[in-house]
């Protein structure tokens, strides 16, 4: 089992910057690829970014390519979401989630272990 928390969430203003982070714990964090999802009200999940255990491997999704960037430190097992020049249509619950495979899903059903989320909201 992996336990993931999420924190960082907020209120923030169009062109404004948040960190999210992903606290984890249980089994070996390093094991995991690690991915952030976000879903808004009526929407479908979107995936966001995703990193592997190596930090050989990074996916975007197209909405925030050049605007968001993860990154993971093993040492504490967190992995973090930097999110800049944020948008209204940023506004979502951001998940965090864990996938044991070497590669960088992009789908949500590839993820075995979810956080319970945090709220980001973009104001304009």
């Amino acid at each position: 089992q992996v336990q993931l928390v999420e924190s960082g969430g907020g209120l923030v203003q169009a062109g404004g910057s948040l960190r999210l982070s992903c606290a984890a714990s249980g089994r070996t964090f390093s094991s995991y690829t690690m991915g952030w999802f976000r879903q808004a009200p009526g929407k479908e999940r979107e995936f966001i970014a995703a990193i592997s255990w190596s930090h050989g491997r990074i996916s975007y999704g197209d909405s925030v390519k050049g605007r968001f960037t993860i990154s993971r430190d093993n040492a504490k097992d967190t992995v973090y979401l930097q999110m800049n020049s944020l948008k209204p249509e940023d506004t979502a619950v951001y998940y965090c989630a864990a996938s044991y495979t070497i590669l960088v899903p992009t789908t949500s059903t590839a993820y075995d272990y979810w956080g319970q989320g945090t709220q980001v909201t973009v104001s304009s």
